[in-house]
């Protein structure tokens, strides 16, 4: 089920699906510790465990999950993380490196070890507040309260729920009234080892006519082995003419089992610029809403990315217009090699006095394997007249005539291919206006095609 709050007006219901009748039911091998939580935070926490043991295991009879297969998930395995017992991976230099072409305004580094932040000061005596979750609830429970689990409820599955309950970690960045950020912020979650169960929940608040560039990477290391897991919140709201720019990587290691619930709410006048790029995880199921519920509000999502090996991503993506005059963007790109599975389902909704909307969605998907599929299902849902919505999907190869061309001038095959794919994404890498987000993309497009490539070689 799939819900649109509206923060201004009787929240806007749209279903894809029926609740599954033959619920799947698995067992967590963990308990919550809510001994650390008090006052608001441990109402919050408690409320959306009950949510949690309510709600029936996701099935594969429930369309928004048709095409990802949960089953081999141990959950009774999974454990949590004992600082102190368990060992951390070193995060990678590179992942520290500022991909917005210029040095942090603020930073947040979040690890099974601990946190470390930095804040510029003068962007601290303007108000701006740019922390971790659980300071955030000590220190700014009032924000949290009015903002909290507003756009992502716990209610609306099980792994939401899970992520309201469980999230010690995470990120609150404010920004006050017409406060403009000119360096962009930057933020890192680091989780590590083999069979461990992690949350996070990030809270992005932006007053009317606020600015800020926001970068955040969820990551891990490869090579880990055993079943580990993610579940994750995002919420973010765009004030009254204010305007975000905001870059999301994920670049989680391959034994990570990632389910995430994000939602983007933007007011009158106010504007937003998604970028996201999924290059990790063993298996990814990501629900990113985008909803318009301000007249002449505008969004654009753009969204990379490259599966290998037994890869599995699904992105189920929403824009939501909920006002007249509203513009949406969204487009999505996609390579697959070996024996992986991209999944996208986009859905345009127009409610009733959404008039004068402009939205348009589109996913193109590149097959470099015969063993690699992409599901693509584009939809619309409009419900008033006086509206331009436009949808688009393919799912494709490489045309052996450019292979020939490019061989018959000298140039070798892997070399040919790798132009061809670079050539592909080159729509998205024109949508992103960072050249270090670009550059990790490109390199993201190297590794993965000499990956290829070897297997190719070997097979």
């Amino acid at each position: 089920m799939k819900e649109t709050v509206n923060m201004t007006a009787n929240p806007v219901i749209v279903t894809r699906s029926k609740r599954d009748i033959n619920p799947i039911e698995k067992k967590f091998g963990f308990e919550p510790g809510f001994s650390k939580a008090t006052g608001p935070e441990l109402a919050f926490k408690k409320l959306a465990w009950e949510e949690f043991k309510k709600l029936s295991f996701p099935s594969h009879t429930d369309e928004a999950w048709r095409r990802t297969d949960l089953r081999p998930l141990d959950v009774a395995k999974l454990r949590l993380f004992e600082r102190g017992t368990d060992k951390v991976a070193p995060i990678p230099q590179s992942l520290l490196l500022p991909v917005t072409d210029a040095v942090h305004g603020g930073e947040l580094i979040l690890s099974p070890d601990g946190v470390k932040a930095s804040l510029e000061k003068g962007l601290v005596d303007k108000g701006v507040i740019f922390t971790d979750f659980k300071t955030a609830w000590q220190k700014n429970t009032d924000l949290l309260e009015k903002a909290a689990g507003k756009l992502v409820r716990p209610s609306e599955d099980k792994f939401a729920a899970l992520a309201c309950a469980m999230a010690e970690t995470g990120v609150l960045l404010y920004v006050p009234k017409n406060v403009k950020v000119e360096a962009p912020l930057h933020s890192l979650l680091w989780t590590s080892g083999s069979q461990i169960a992690s949350f996070s929940h990030i809270l992005v608040y932006l007053e009317p006519g606020a600015e800020v560039t926001y970068v955040h990477e969820s990551a891990s290391a490869n090579g880990e082995g055993g079943q580990s897991l993610h579940s994750g919140l995002m919420e973010i709201y765009v004030g009254e003419g204010a305007s975000l720019r905001f870059v999301e990587l994920q670049s989680w290691g391959d034994n990570i089992w990632n389910f995430t619930h994000e939602r983007v709410q933007v007011a009158r006048e106010g504007n937003v610029e998604w970028i996201f790029g999924a290059l990790g995880s063993h298996l990814t199921k990501n629900f990113s809403d985008l909803t318009l519920n301000g007249e002449g509000s505008t969004g654009k999502m753009s969204g990379f990315y490259f599966t290998d090996g037994d890869q599995h991503l699904d992105h189920d993506t929403q824009q939501n217009h909920l006002a007249p005059h509203t513009t949406s963007d969204l487009l999505f790109k996609g390579a697959l090699v070996g024996q992986s599975h991209s999944v996208w389902q986009g859905m345009i909704y127009v409610a009733g006095n959404a008039s004068k909307t402009d939205g348009y969605q589109a996913n193109r998907n590149l097959i470099l394997d015969r063993r690699a599929r992409a599901d693509s299902l584009p939809g619309l849902e409009i419900l008033t007249d006086d509206v331009r919505c436009t949808h688009g999907a393919t799912v494709g190869k490489i045309n052996p005539e450019e292979i020939f061309y490019l061989e018959s001038r000298g140039m070798p095959r892997s070399d040919a291919e790798r132009l061809i794919v670079e050539g592909f994404f080159d729509p998205i890498m024109q949508r992103i206006p960072f050249e270090g987000v670009r550059q990790r993309f490109q390199n993201a497009i190297l590794d993965k095609m000499k990956d290829y490539h070897s297997e190719a070689a070997n097979l």
